[in-house]
């Protein structure tokens, strides 16, 4: 296999939607500029039915790794996912591998949009109940005793669950290091993941420092796409963009997110050039259009540049002509307003309170309060680009 060691690709790598680098670029740079083949991984908890775009940044590094002739795994959490990554609130409810492995079925073919699992460098599909499924207690207490309390309460979420009182339980300490012992299972050389990791892809890379022949992991946590309020994008907070989605269905959610959020938009899911994009963000053009092309070139990564096209113009004619869609997606009836639009929309029920209380959330261009009561055959309308029929 020919490793590149082109400059401004490893550039690309060292910079692009990047948060930070352990230990540091300097070593990135080097490790990449040696022209050895080099193993990096990105793990998936498959905790929920389908990908979603905080998947697609640190699988868009992958690819840049791979493009330049890197060994990638992308590797299923199917054992770490039955406990899940430790919530800063409370402890997750505890899924079945049945469960999981349903979940992650589809992660694979949605993944090969953005990975080559075929030709002479293919990304490698694993699974970590291959060997954290195998381990007895001896094999458990071994790994518990190289890290310790203190360690564990570095993490903030812990940190803020102890001192509020919340409890911690001791399953949640261990979830760091089973996913920390991922990193010395495959005897990676580096790690991706998104910056709300860090913490534990830093007790992969602290792992592999313990082992006999001792091995110095580089981490690369990504930046998150954030909303206004400052959350992530993603399952929990009700604003997701899945894979599966179609190709009319992501044009329109892109087009929802604020202007603030185009040039991370573009940094973090395009290939489009920055420099480009500042010298847009910063003239008198109208942001929409900007939009239009980022929502256009996310579309067309996943679908054709001929769908992304379509998409554009259905948007346009439902949209921005505020005419009715033709096709609009039915939610089913729950005991009042908040419920019903929270779990059709896949919203937060928060995030629907928010959108009443702005007059955002209408019925035949009537604005709708958290008072009122919707009916079967009701047509209701959310800001102006979201449309739902109640069934």
């Amino acid at each position: 296999m020919n490793i590149s060691t082109d400059k401004n690709m490893i550039e690309t790598v060292v910079n692009r939607g990047v948060e930070r680098i352990f230990p540091n670029e300097d070593f990135l740079r080097a490790r990449l500029s040696e022209g050895k083949q080099l193993t990096i991984y990105l793990g998936i908890d498959p905790t929920g039915p389908t990908l979603h775009m905080g998947h697609m940044i640190p699988l868009i590094k992958l690819r840049q790794l791979q493009n330049l002739g890197h060994k990638i795994i992308l590797l299923i959490g199917d054992f770490t996912a039955r406990i899940g990554d430790p919530d800063k609130k409370e402890a997750r409810k505890q899924l079945t591998h049945e469960e999981i492995l349903e979940n992650c079925k589809l992660y694979k073919d949605q993944a090969s949009s953005v990975l080559n699992f075929d030709g002479d460098n293919p990304a490698e599909l694993k699974f970590n109940n291959d060997w954290l499924g195998k381990m007895n207690f001896a094999d458990v207490l071994e790994l518990a005793s190289q890290m310790t309390v203190q360690r564990m309460l570095d993490r903030d979420m812990f940190r803020r669950r102890v001192e509020s009182g919340t409890p911690v339980y001791i399953h949640e300490f261990m979830y760091p290091l089973m996913q920390g012992y991922d990193s010395v299972a495959m005897n990676v050389d580096g790690e991706v993941g998104g910056n709300d990791q860090t913490f534990n892809m830093l007790v992969g890379r602290d792992l592999l420092k313990n082992q006999s022949e001792a091995k110095e992991k580089f981490v690369i946590p990504m930046k998150l796409l954030v909303d206004n309020n400052g959350e992530k994008m993603g399952k929990t907070t009700g604003n997701m963009l899945s894979f599966l989605d179609s190709a009319d269905e992501k044009f329109k959610k892109i087009m929802t997110w604020s202007d603030g959020m185009l040039r991370n938009g573009f940094e973090l899911l395009t290939d489009v050039d920055l420099s480009t994009i500042d010298g847009r963000l910063d003239s008198d053009e109208n942001p929409r259009d900007i939009k239009f092309d980022l929502a256009h070139a996310i579309v067309s990564r996943f679908h054709s540049e001929d769908e992304a096209d379509t998409a554009k113009v259905s948007w346009i004619n439902d949209v921005q002509k505020d005419n009715k869609p033709s096709d609009i997606p039915e939610i089913e009836l729950e005991s009042d307003i908040i419920e019903t639009l929270a779990k059709g929309t896949e919203e937060s029920k928060s995030q629907i309170r928010r959108s009443l209380s702005e007059g955002a959330v209408k019925r035949e261009g009537n604005k709708l309060s958290i008072d009122d009561e919707l009916v079967s055959g009701d047509t209701i309308q959310i800001g102006k680009k979201r449309w739902f029929k109640i069934k």
